[in-house]
């Protein structure tokens, strides 16, 4: 959880996919808190827990319109593995794969 002057301002999860594999699951901020380096903080924190947990890589998916959180991503060392169209929330987008070699 990140917090900015006492606040709450954003979160991010880390779950087990398998013994070896785990996945980051929904990063998300405030609008208050973005461009200020949280999500890069939050998605150090779960790399370093990861990599302490013994886990060989992390996955996650998201959807390419979050380009603030892929960049985050890609600054950090994820690939784009896998990238398809869906459609999802009443409209067309197009899903991501990513992963990171601990």
């Amino acid at each position: 959880m990140a917090e900015l002057n006492g606040q709450r301002v954003g979160s991010i999860f880390l779950v087990r996919k398998s013994k070896t594999v785990a996945q980051l699951r929904m990063l998300i901020l405030t609008p208050q808190a973005r461009s200020l380096g949280l999500g890069a903080r939050l998605t150090d924190e779960c790399i370093a827990f990861a990599r302490n947990k013994g886990y060989k890589k992390m996955v996650l998916w998201t959807n390419s319109c979050q380009r603030m959180a892929c960049d985050v991503y890609a600054r950090k060392g994820f690939k784009l593995v896998k990238s398809e169209p869906y459609r999802g929330f009443g409209q067309d987008l197009v899903g991501e794969t990513w992963e990171l070699k601990l």
